[in-house]
This record gives structure tokens, sequence and C-alpha cells, in this order.
């Protein structure tokens, strides 16, 4: 096992909010504090500009001796955002930095994208006939804009072999530690993400989110309705039982709660269901068969089914994710 050569691209005006100039210092991170006692040598990191300097954000530039040409030197590239524009209003990405990156796909590099970047990579056509993501925000623009990428809005990353694309924020970290198990192993991987105080793994095909749909507005009514069956989850509940609580026709119900948060009925319930399944999976150490019932999902090979479905990973795997000091307080279900 090896670490190698990281390329982290550093585009010039690159405009970054504080959400870019966070996915831009994960990398620098990972690869570029060295970690001696747990791989010697470490990675060797190089920012590549653009320009110099490269503006990263107000009141802050960067200066770095490598430029785009560098890219192809390297065993691993990494392009963590491009500009808004390129995003949001079409801009094409810079087509020096696009150049750059197919010669060095070609040269053998493994290329590698967090959040926006995926823009710059599906430019470049590295992610023709590929599956890729980036953050759920930008996935349509992505998908449009690129229709020979299978563009999946629900994972937190891809791992491609030689191309790997990941979510914004957070889900870039999971990717680089990712890297890290590839290269180097898990024990070094997971004592890394001990040291950031970090899950030490959360499996790629977990989902983004979960969208639990909380209303803008009381939904004509529905907020002290809802409020209920998030305190009552786990007894049994159909849409007739909300409808009689709410004083209204099932029809009448399923139309506003639609209205209200965008999703039917029953896929709310579920959304909540899950949600309080994976509020206990990371405070306590019940059992699967308790947190299903807890939860209104019945018994553990449901729970595992709609963890799967939904979450895209098993309730132990999502368990692990979370090392916790078990806190039996938060348990038993409020009751209004």
């Amino acid at each position: 096992m090896s670490a190698g050569s990281v390329a982290l691209v550093v585009p010039a005006e690159i405009s970054v909010s504080s959400w870019d100039f966070y996915e831009l210092s994960i990398p620098a991170t990972i690869f570029g504090k060295p970690q001696p006692d747990l791989a010697d040598p470490w990675y060797e990191l190089r920012l590549c500009g653009t320009a110099e300097p490269s503006s990263v954000a107000p009141g802050f530039t960067l200066r770095s001796q490598y430029g785009l040409d560098d890219l192809a030197d390297a065993e691993t590239v990494i392009v963590a955002s491009v500009p808004d524009a390129c995003v949001e209003h079409g801009e094409p990405v810079p087509a020096e930095l696009t150049a750059a990156l197919r010669e060095a796909a070609a040269a053998g590099a493994r290329m590698v994208s967090l959040c926006t970047g995926a823009f710059a990579l599906a430019e470049a056509g590295l992610l023709d006939g590929r599956r890729a993501t980036a953050h759920w925000m930008h996935t349509a623009q992505l998908a449009q804009r690129y229709p020979k990428v299978q563009v999946d809005d629900s994972v937190l990353y891809v791992d491609d072999g030689d191309v790997l694309t990941s979510a914004g924020m957070t889900a870039g970290l999971d990717l680089c530690l990712h890297l890290v198990r590839r290269d180097l192993g898990p024990h070094v991987a997971n004592q890394l993400a001990r040291r950031m105080v970090v899950p030490a793994h959360r499996p790629g095909g977990q989902a983004q989110f979960i969208d639990l749909s909380v209303p803008d507005t009381d939904g004509q009514g529905l907020a002290p309705v809802l409020d209920w069956v998030r305190a009552h989850l786990d007894e049994p509940l159909t849409i007739e039982d909300l409808a009689r609580r709410a004083a209204v026709s099932p029809r009448t119900l399923y139309r506003r709660l639609q209205e209200a948060t965008g999703t039917t009925p029953l896929q709310w319930l579920l959304n909540q269901r899950l949600g309080r399944a994976q509020t206990l999976l990371e405070a306590t150490d019940l059992p699967m068969e308790k947190i299903a019932e807890l939860s209104g999902l019945g018994t553990a090979n449901n729970l595992r089914h709609h963890f799967l479905k939904h979450i895209g990973v098993s309730p132990s795997d999502y368990r692990r994710a979370f090392p916790r000091q078990p806190d039996r307080s938060r348990l038993g279900p409020a009751r209004a």
C-alpha cells in the first residue's frame, strides 16, 4: 500500500463561498498534513492553481509553485469545486482546466471531484457513461447539462474505480477518507477519522439525506396533527387515523399534506419513522427489534428492508458509523 501524490486544483477567480472554502480545505487537511505514525511517507499534496495568486475566500489568497500542467504528473487529481457561475448560470468550465484534466486522466491519474467539481470532470468528458454524483442541490443541472452522465442524486459518493465523485460538504470528507482506506488500509483510515472526530466510515451508497418534509407553514391546521404523529410513531397509524384527528376527510388530508410537505401522507409517515430509527441507532445500543418497535417499523426485518431501500445501508452499518456512550434517558417516545 502506498499514498502517492495528490494534485488539488485551485481555480483562479474561484469566487468561493464559505462552503467552497470548506470543501477545498477537506482534501488539503486529509492529504496535506503528514501522519508519520500512521504511514510514512504520507501523501505529497500539490496545490495546482490556474493563475497566481488564486483567490479562495475574502481576505485569503493561495500561492502555489504548481500549475495545471502539473496535474499530469500526479497519481490523484482532485477538483473540489468550480466557480458558481459555471453551475448557476451555465458559464463554461475554463477550457485550460478541462484540457489539463483530460491530459491527467490519459496519463493514468485517478480523477476525483467533490461537490460541484463534478461539473469539471463532466465537461472534460471523464464522466461519460459513468455513474456519478454531486451535491443534491446541483444534480439536476449536472444531469441536464451532461446527459451522458448517469447522475445519482441520492448517494454520498460514487467509487467507479479510477473516477470518484462525491456529494457536497461533509460527503467530500467521507470520500477522502474512503481514498485513504483504499490506499493505506482501514486501520490508517480509522485512526485518521478518530483524530478528526468524525465517523470512521460512511458507505458511499448511504443516502445524502432523508427528507422529513417539515411544512413551511401550518399546512392549513395540520401542524398539531403532524406533531402528534411524531410523538406516536411507535403506534399503528393509518391515513384514516390522521384524517380523523385533523377532522377532515382522508382525501382532504392527502391533498393538504402533499401541498404542505411535497410528499404523500404514507411517504411522510415512513420518513418520520426512518428518522426516528436513525436517531435511536445513533444514540442508543437498543437491539434492532426494539428500534423497529419504537419507530413503528414493526420488525427488525422490516427495519432492514426500509434502510436498505431508502438509506442505502443496513441498520447495523449505519450504527457502526456513530460510536457513542448509550444514553437510555432518550429511549422512550414522547407523549402529547
